[in-house]
């Protein structure tokens, strides 16, 4: 009996090593400060997004909240480490386990499967919005300051929304398409 190689524990380790890189690149390559407040926006969302439908919700949760507190502490912002470790790794729970039971009940495919990614994106992200703004409101003590990084937030997974959709469509037509977690038929 052959094992492919996604079913291998090293693939996985090496994958999630992988993600876990890029989405610290992602908050590295361009990170734009929210005025008035200590946090900033990044490309990292659409990498989260990347790394659970490339690995599922488990190994995708621990590349997104590694990956996430990396960037934080490599970009100076190490305040905001572990609670990106925690948002980022519940944030990716949630966008996989939605996908992940649309996927096993195998109820649609092509683009009805495409707009149930797109729902989980959005509440995965309307969670980290939330999530960010109840961690600025602990740490600075000022609810409304907390709030002025609510439409920041929004901004960033609503571009990580539209950056992983499309670089899931062009994976779909590579190689890799039998590799992602939750490739579906007629995508």
């Amino acid at each position: 009996m052959r094992v492919k190689p996604e079913d291998s524990k090293v693939y996985h380790v090496v994958m999630t090593a992988m993600m876990m890189c890029i989405i610290m690149v992602a908050i590295l390559l361009l990170r734009v400060p929210i005025p008035f407040t200590q946090g900033y926006v990044n490309l990292s969302d659409a990498m989260v997004f990347m790394a659970v439908i490339i690995l599922g919700w488990k190994y995708g949760a621990v590349a997104a909240g590694l990956g996430s507190m990396l960037g934080d502490l490599l970009s100076g912002f190490a305040m905001w480490a572990p609670w990106s470790l925690g948002i980022k790794a519940v944030m990716a729970i949630i966008f996989g386990l939605i996908i992940q039971s649309v996927a096993a009940r195998k109820a649609v495919s092509g683009r009805a499967f495409l707009s149930v990614e797109i729902v989980g994106m959005v509440i995965a992200g309307l969670f980290m919005a939330a999530a960010y703004f109840a961690a600025e409101g602990i740490m600075y003590g000022n609810w409304p300051v907390a709030a002025l990084g609510i439409p920041w937030n929004i901004a960033q997974f609503v571009v990580g929304t539209i950056l992983a959709v499309a670089l899931n469509a062009a994976l779909a037509k590579t190689s890799l398409r039998g590799h992602m977690a939750y490739a579906q038929p007629g995508r």
